[in-house]
């Protein structure tokens, strides 16, 4: 594998860990296999920039970060990884910015507009928004159990303990992301455009009314559609944290197919 030229890679976490521990194991890996080939940069979510999400959040706020962290790297195109929630926003960012990416990678991300969806997606979609009304920890419980297959547990967070001080931030979060779910105008037109390679890593113990649905749907929107499944990973157990290894050379090998 040719890997002379460096790749310049935004990373974006999901809506429960930060970037620097989601993405650890993953760019360790990368900086050893690619020979010091990838230029790889974390960013966090903007709707964790505050205390609290701002009234009028929505995924053009994370697409407004994302061109201001690339624009401070002095990056005029380069690769774009997001997961979960940071997934979501990196698919609204290639569609209203698509000549600044020369590739796109999708971990499972949280959403992918409103597309006519199967009757199962729609009813999963209720009973996230039926979490709204519930405690912090009831919420990040319900949260958890509708991402992975029934019956799954293995991988799991783990209830209890004492938590680092930024999850407290995860629930409101994580609201503002199904708030901005709800109303949020995705641009499928666009993304039928967007002729970079599209590379999407789907866990076989997720939900398949979620994530493995909105990879079946995006791989009839995107032209250079690349899934690969991963099968005992899920959403709270993923491939960037588990395993890194085969990730950063399917991901090696997709930022080369971008040419």
């Amino acid at each position: 594998m040719n890997t002379t030229a460096a790749h310049r890679v935004l990373l974006l976490p999901g809506s429960v860990l930060p970037a620097g521990p989601a993405y650890g194991p993953l760019l360790e890996v990368l900086r050893t296999r690619s020979g010091g080939a990838v230029d790889a940069v974390t960013k966090d979510l903007e709707v964790y920039a505050g205390p609290a999400p701002s009234a009028d959040y929505s995924l053009d706020t994370e697409i407004a970060g994302i061109l201001r962290e690339a624009d401070a790297q002095g990056w005029d195109t380069f690769h774009l990884l997001g997961y979960s929630g940071g997934g979501a926003s990196a698919l609204a960012f290639a569609a209203k910015h698509p000549g600044r990416l020369e590739s796109l990678a999708l971990l499972e991300p949280a959403w992918a507009g409103s597309w006519g969806w199967s009757p199962a997606h729609r009813a999963l979609w209720e009973q996230y928004r039926d979490l709204d009304g519930l405690g912090p920890d009831e919420f990040m419980a319900g949260f958890v159990r509708l991402g992975v297959r029934p019956g799954v547990t293995a991988g799991l967070p783990v209830p209890g303990g004492e938590q680092p001080p930024w999850m407290a931030l995860r629930p409101a979060g994580i609201r503002a992301f199904l708030k901005t779910f709800a109303s949020y105008d995705l641009d499928r037109d666009a993304l039928c455009r967007f002729a970079k390679p599209v590379y999407f890593a789907l866990g076989g113990l997720s939900n398949p009314d979620d994530y493995g649905e909105i990879a079946e749907r995006l791989s009839g929107v995107f032209p250079r559609f690349r899934l690969e499944v991963f099968a005992g990973r899920h959403h709270f157990d993923p491939p960037h944290r588990v395993e890194p290894e085969r990730l950063a050379d399917s991901l090696l090998e997709h930022w080369e197919s971008a040419g």
